[in-house]
């Protein structure tokens, strides 16, 4: 996941939380704690008997993944629905990013494995998670693109999807931010770019009733505890849309950058127009 380091407007408030929204963080907290670790163990044992067999590949446990993420969203209450369908074969997927609630919703319907920035794995518990699941790790300096690149491209040649956010950076979900065109370059090596393809995604998120428009996103200098802890505690919660657009060859495109624009369309193109800018 990358830090929330784009700055709109004031994040909303946090509505109150009553004693009988206390109760269902303390429960939503240890049962989606509980279900994550669990979820977590099952997968480092599977992993002893898949790395011997398959090697890099992963048939197996990133059902688990799924399987983890579906129950998280049967713990916070909240609805999540699919539209279209995930892209089967070889190549990459890009997604814009509103909030911590992105990896569960991604992770719920298809074998992909995310690209983070390198810090992510330093941080407690997440980064832990996030090697465990798979996610490919980025080094920002750009003395280390190169090497980047090619790591990012074995992933590729071995049929992992890879999912990223070109945005580079979380909103407020009432928007797409411009993508960032450097990682979509490593698709141009000749043995890639005329095999594989890559599918656009967007999130789009439903405050509960009578709540900011803005309730799920994750943005600014916004607390990840706080915000964890004000969707544990609501009582009706709303509802997170996944919209599967259709695979483009990456061949069709004639750069990074027109494919880039293509994309960031694509995902914007799925927000509803109240919330589309």
């Amino acid at each position: 996941m990358t830090s929330p380091l784009w700055i709109s407007e004031q994040e909303p408030d946090a509505p109150n939380i009553s004693l009988s929204g206390w109760i269902r963080v303390l429960t939503r907290g240890v049962l989606l704690g509980t279900c994550i670790f669990f979820g977590l163990s099952l997968l480092l044992i599977f992993r002893i008997f898949e790395r011997p067999i398959f090697g890099t590949g992963r048939p197996l446990t990133p059902k688990i993944t799924q399987s983890v993420s579906k129950v998280a969203f049967l713990i916070l209450g909240m609805r999540l629905e699919i539209v279209g369908t995930p892209m089967r074969g070889p190549g990459a997927a890009v997604a814009n990013h509103t909030s911590w609630l992105d990896i569960f919703a991604l992770n719920a319907f298809d074998d992909i494995f995310f690209v983070a920035k390198s810090e992510v794995a330093k941080w407690p518990v997440i980064g832990w998670l996030a090697r465990a699941t798979g996610t490919l790790f980025i080094d920002r300096d750009r003395t280390q693109a190169a090497k980047q690149t090619k790591i990012f491209q074995d992933r590729l040649r071995n049929g992992h999807r890879l999912l990223f956010f070109p945005e580079g950076t979380s909103s407020d979900g009432m928007r797409v931010l411009p993508f960032k065109s450097t990682l979509f370059q490593s698709f141009f090596i000749p043995e890639l770019r005329d095999k594989i393809s890559i599918q656009a995604i967007t999130l789009v998120f439903f405050a509960p009733e009578g709540m900011d428009p803005r309730f799920y996103g994750w943005w600014g200098d916004s607390n990840l505890v706080q915000h964890l802890v004000k969707a544990l505690a609501l009582s009706k919660q709303g509802k997170v849309q996944v919209i599967y657009h259709t695979p483009v060859p990456v061949f069709k495109f004639s750069d990074r950058k027109s494919m880039a624009q293509h994309m960031q369309a694509q995902v914007a193109s799925a927000l509803p127009n109240s919330i589309r800018t």
